[in-house]
């Protein structure tokens, strides 16, 4: 499916683009990328993280065999839309956005029949953003999802196994989108509420003077991607809402067992909590 003649083209040069793009160039696969950022472009280049760059150059679409897309998702269904025209036919389309049920549907009915959008998601991030930051390397110990729909073909979902072995993720998943975007709320979504509510229920200015490791290990995520994180949470609002309720609850039982006084139900909890952790560790 992929070999040495395939052509990439990663559209956004965030940390993920520029990581998949540093990771294919590590293996040594033609890599370009569009960017409306000229000074991403310029970093990349002469940094080898890619061959060829351009803030505006259609043409790298049409020379390209694997378009992966770095873009936020609204922003990315927009794109797609208007440059769907320059794609060769048989080319195989990729993402990196954290949502998929409402993305996936609105692209797939718009695009072109003789081009294939085979969604995916790499967990895998960091606190910081920008083509600067990016690592080939950060996909070794991270999770693939690979999010396929009835309109998805055996040759496309092949195409992003073979992709995501290439990137050398450690566990590749199949899910549907619907469940993909309800494992995403609880897994990743739900914890940067925490950490963000965390840094804001309480004033911090003289904190770092008294913070340890846990609270640091809690609120690491909360330095995080405005602009993101609130498209992120909008489009997926309905699936969120309802794992944030479930944390409230189980939250809210906590506490009326520490203001009952019931030191054998905490114990419960915390030898509940214990044992599904440990299975992380192994």
């Amino acid at each position: 499916m992929i070999n040495n003649t395939t052509k990439f083209l990663v559209v956004g040069l965030g940390l993920l683009g520029g990581s998949y793009a540093k990771a294919l160039k590590q293996k040594e696969y033609y890599v370009s990328a569009l960017d409306i950022n000229p000074k991403s472009i310029e970093y990349a280049l002469n940094n080898n993280i890619i061959d060829k760059g351009s803030t505006d150059d259609v043409s790298l679409i049409s020379e390209a065999d694997v378009v992966i897309i770095g873009l936020y998702p609204t922003t990315m269904v927009e794109w797609m839309r208007e440059h769907q025209q320059y794609f060769k036919p048989g080319t195989m389309i990729t993402d990196v956005s954290g949502v998929k049920c409402h993305i996936i549907d609105e692209i797939q009915n718009f695009l072109r029949d003789d081009v294939e959008f085979i969604a995916a998601h790499p967990m895998a991030g960091k606190e910081v953003k920008g083509v600067e930051y990016a690592d080939g390397n950060m996909f070794l110990p991270a999770n693939f999802i690979i999010t396929p729909t009835e309109k998805n073909t055996e040759k496309g979902i092949e195409f992003i196994y073979d992709l995501a072995n290439i990137l050398r993720f450690k566990r590749i998943t199949k899910l549907t989108p619907e469940k993909h975007d309800e494992m995403i709320a609880f897994l990743s979504q739900l914890p940067h509420v925490i950490a963000v509510c965390l840094m804001t229920c309480k004033e911090s200015e003289h904190l770092i003077a008294y913070t340890g490791d846990s609270f640091r290990d809690l609120t690491r995520i909360a330095k995080i991607n405005e602009d993101l994180w609130s498209e992120l949470f909008t489009i997926n609002k309905d699936v969120l809402l309802s794992q944030m309720d479930l944390f409230m609850d189980e939250f809210v039982a906590f506490r009326n067992k520490l203001a009952n006084d019931d030191i054998e139900g905490m114990k419960d909890t915390f030898r509940l909590s214990t044992k599904r952790r440990k299975e992380f560790d192994k």
